[in-house]
């Protein structure tokens, strides 16, 4: 008995050994990581932040307040600010409508979603050129009734807006898909509208990737530059936003005007993470707070108790 007793822990260590990297080896993941990291997060970080200081903080903060440069942040704020909302309305419907609902082309819709991962965003905007531009299948309506899109605040809006569309969805179709459909049935057979459903049970067990979602279209949307550079025309103090900004500065040889637009993206992107940090944060703990509830008590339990 004790000879298979030890047999048993035996092969026990043996696999946990099988299964468990040395130190050495893990330090050595470990150090490629923070190497990897270093080279191409930090470093380039850091670059960015001495070239936009390297004349000093009065030229940084002359370099933003610079009219075409205050244009371009407002821009850029004012396209996500309409993208990111437009986005989050068409990623519900869309993840609800997939992950809920059972109808003919539904394949089609999927495949839809994942489009602007599969086309380039030049070629996005090229589309758009194509559709809204003066020689294009509307442009010549358009110009007989006033109303320009491309080379226009219009177009870069649209060509924001199909390059981020598909983050908020994707984040939400397989969350609501693992959840099942059990809740909201259960809240429509007890009386609930549409409405009441969505607010009261949908929404609730969607925050958390619903905000995720956002944060990644917000900053996708922030730092767009291919579709918007087709679309634009690189008008200046009119249609260049801060990526576009940063390349006309660069190619004019001004780069610590250019570096200190760069270092405001630069800033924005790592709110982004902060922010995203923050929520998984929130998230984890309320996922370990229900999990250490006390399991409910059947009716029977609690009336043989009383």
């Amino acid at each position: 008995m004790s000879g298979g007793a030890s047999g048993l822990r035996g092969s026990a260590r043996r696999a946990q050994a099988g299964t468990t990297e040395s130190p050495v080896v893990r330090w050595l993941l470990i150090g490629l990581a923070l190497a990897f990291m270093g080279l191409f997060l930090v470093l380039p970080l850091a670059a960015v932040a001495t070239e936009a200081l390297r004349k000093g903080f009065g030229a940084y903060l002359e370099a933003l307040r610079e009219p075409d440069a205050w244009a371009a942040i407002r821009l850029t704020l004012i396209t996500a600010a309409i993208s990111v909302p437009l986005n989050l309305v068409f990623g519900v419907a869309a993840a609800w409508a997939i992950a809920k609902f059972e109808f003919r082309g539904k394949a089609v819709l999927t495949t839809l979603v994942d489009l602007p991962f599969a086309v380039s965003p030049v070629v996005a905007g090229l589309i758009y050129v194509l559709v809204f531009g003066a020689q294009g299948w509307f442009g010549p309506w358009l110009a007989a009734h006033d109303i320009k899109i491309i080379f226009a605040v219009p177009g870069i809006v649209l060509a924001t807006i199909f390059v981020t569309f598909p983050f908020i969805a994707r984040e939400l179709i397989p969350l609501m898909q693992a959840q099942g459909t059990d809740e909201e049935q259960a809240a429509i057979v007890l009386g609930a509208t549409g409405w009441q459903t969505f607010w009261r049970v949908t929404l609730p067990n969607i925050k958390w990737g619903l905000l995720y979602g956002v944060i990644l279209s917000n900053a996708r949307a922030m730092g767009e530059f291919g579709a918007v550079s087709v679309v634009s025309g690189h008008i200046r103090g009119q249609t260049n936003t801060m990526p576009l900004h940063v390349e006309v500065l660069y190619n004019e040889y001004q780069s610590v005007a250019a570096f200190a637009v760069a270092s405001l993206l630069a800033i924005l992107a790592l709110v982004t993470l902060v922010i995203k940090s923050v929520i998984e944060w929130r998230h984890e703990r309320e996922m370990k707070a229900l999990a250490n509830l006390p399991p409910e008590r059947p009716p029977s339990a609690d009336a043989a108790a009383a």
